[in-house]
């Protein structure tokens, strides 16, 4: 659909509000901008897709509740927690990993307490570009070699091949192809879906070749209950993911002023930073209840508002609405884990890459300028330290990548001398 050929139910806040038939049909719509990146984090981690969906519905509905329905914006997957989740999974199990997810969100809260407090001038403080920029490279940086495994047929950390590696790249390439393009060239609202459309692609790919299982799709019922995981307390895991939540918080403010852009409203003012922050903080706290990834605003479905003029939350209601219902069709998880591990690959290298991006971007917007030593410091020990894999341990609990990059950044920014200005 080109942004020149819009229907009337989708041009407009008062067309869109008129009926609960267009509400619905504009909340589906988002959910299906939405899709691609939500799926694709609970497969990279290992996690339930539908249980994605269901928290990803969830999470939507908490952060209305707290921001009282003023804010046109659909809470899903984050990618900043992938690496952080991996790890955790894979050193204490998911129920543990969820505990620390679960911390994760309280800081959030207690960020937006702070924000009510004293303002967004500490928070600025404290985590300045010159800090959260390379967090924010880490992030994708570090992620790289999994993505490059995957693409050529391997398991992410490279100790098996899955694939042969021939047949990998005709699934891998193909897909990361079309999420260029895609990204590049489409129009209207085709340009938002890239990671679906990649997907798509890479799928048609190893139907062809036949390296699609379909046993457990067939063997799926078609309705069952998400593989909901409740969250053991565990405070290796609590303490590992608690910095982790630095990034993807002032990630949250970024996001809320674009939406603020898009709509013409000041959402910082009201209904205030504070309740979105609390929002977002307690739509992870309840994604993590159920055993779903953290929950972060998206900029797909901020696009698509700009796009389709759609500024009433209510359409939000009804994506995760959709999203919920969705997430209890349990044939759909079935074909999600069905698609091929060079498929998400491919899609990885330009995901993990825009991650890296917007980091670097974040150095360039704010005109951060590295010839000063203090700023070349700061960004040179962040980066070196989550991309080498530096690691700090007391006893049985190590401190590493995201969660050491923000706490060094931190106390970095802090002790380091200012220049004087000349």
């Amino acid at each position: 659909m080109s942004s020149v050929e819009q229907p009337k139910i989708l041009t407009g806040h008062a067309s869109a509000a008129n009926t609960p038939l267009r509400r619905a049909l504009a909340g589906s719509q988002m959910l299906f901008v939405a899709f691609g990146a939500l799926v694709l984090m609970p497969l990279i981690t290992g996690l339930d897709p539908n249980v994605a969906l269901f928290t990803a519905g969830f999470g939507t509905l908490i952060f209305q509740v707290c921001t009282k329905r003023q804010v046109p914006i659909f809470l899903a997957s984050s990618f900043a927690f992938i690496a952080p989740i991996l790890y955790g999974v894979q050193t204490w199990g998911i129920p543990a990993t969820m505990s620390g997810l679960m911390a994760a969100g309280v800081m959030y809260v207690l960020l937006s307490q702070l924000v009510r407090w004293r303002g967004t001038a500490l928070l600025t403080r404290l985590l300045p570009p010159v800090v959260v920029g390379p967090v924010i490279m880490v992030i994708g940086l570090g992620l790289a070699p999994m993505a490059v495994n995957m693409a050529i047929g391997k398991a992410g950390d490279g100790s098996v091949e899955l694939i042969p590696h021939d047949i990998a790249l005709w699934l891998s390439l193909p897909a990361l192809i079309t999420t260029l393009l895609v990204s590049t060239m489409a129009k209207g609202v085709f340009r938002l879906v890239p990671i679906t459309a990649g997907i798509a692609v890479g799928y048609a790919m190893a139907l062809w070749f036949g390296v699609v299982d379909f046993s457990p799709v067939k063997e799926a019922a078609w309705l069952s209950m998400p593989d909901f995981v409740a969250p053991e307390w565990h405070w290796q895991a609590v303490l590992f993911m608690l910095p982790v939540a630095i990034a993807p918080a002032i990630e949250h403010i970024g996001d809320i002023l674009a939406i603020s852009s898009v709509t013409g409203k000041d959402y910082l003012k009201k209904p205030g930073l504070h309740r979105t922050l609390l929002g977002d903080g307690l739509a992870t706290i309840g994604a993590s209840s159920f055993g779903g990834p953290p929950n972060t605003t998206y900029s797909e479905v901020t696009g698509a508002v700009m796009l389709t003029k759609n500024f009433n939350p209510v359409i939000m209601t009804w994506a995760a609405g959709f999203a919920i219902v969705l997430a209890f069709v349990g044939k759909f998880g079935a074909l999600m884990l069905s698609i091929p591990t060079p498929v998400m690959g491919g899609i990885m290298i330009l995901l993990f890459g825009s991650i890296a991006t917007v980091g670097l971007n974040s150095l360039i917007k704010h005109q951060v300028d590295l010839s000063q030593a203090r700023n070349l410091c700061i960004v040179a020990v962040i980066l070196i330290f989550g991309i080498g894999g530096m690691a700090f341990g007391i006893g049985g609990f190590s401190l590493q990548g995201i969660s050491l990059c923000g706490i060094v950044g931190i106390l970095l920014n802090l002790i380091l001398p200012k220049a004087k200005p000349h």
